[in-house]
């Protein structure tokens, strides 16, 4: 099976073909180019449905992560500690 980068090098010199390609010929040239180009369109459409696959089942691992932890130890490091003193602890008898 060809990729898609020879399909599409097969398109590009289709179209410099129909340039000096007898008028007799044309309709078969292009019957070619509309064959290709279903070829390289249901590539791209199978290839966008395996990416939306893909996402739809990396969305619903995230969706059952717990990130709680994550969130609070964020929060920590975004906030300054206070100092013990200010904490209301006292190492004083």
């Amino acid at each position: 099976m060809n990729s898609l980068e020879e399909r599409l090098a097969e398109l590009e010199r289709l179209a410099e073909e129909l340039e000096g390609v007898p008028d007799a010929e044309v309709v078969d040239v292009l019957d070619r180019a509309v064959t290709l180009l279903t070829e390289v369109n249901a590539r791209i459409e199978a290839g966008l449905s395996s990416a939306e696959g893909e996402a739809q089942e990396l969305g619903n691992l995230l969706e059952s992560v717990d990130f709680g932890p994550f969130d609070a130890a964020l929060e920590d490091l975004r906030s300054p500690s206070k100092p013990e003193h200010l904490s209301g602890g006292s190492d004083e008898p």
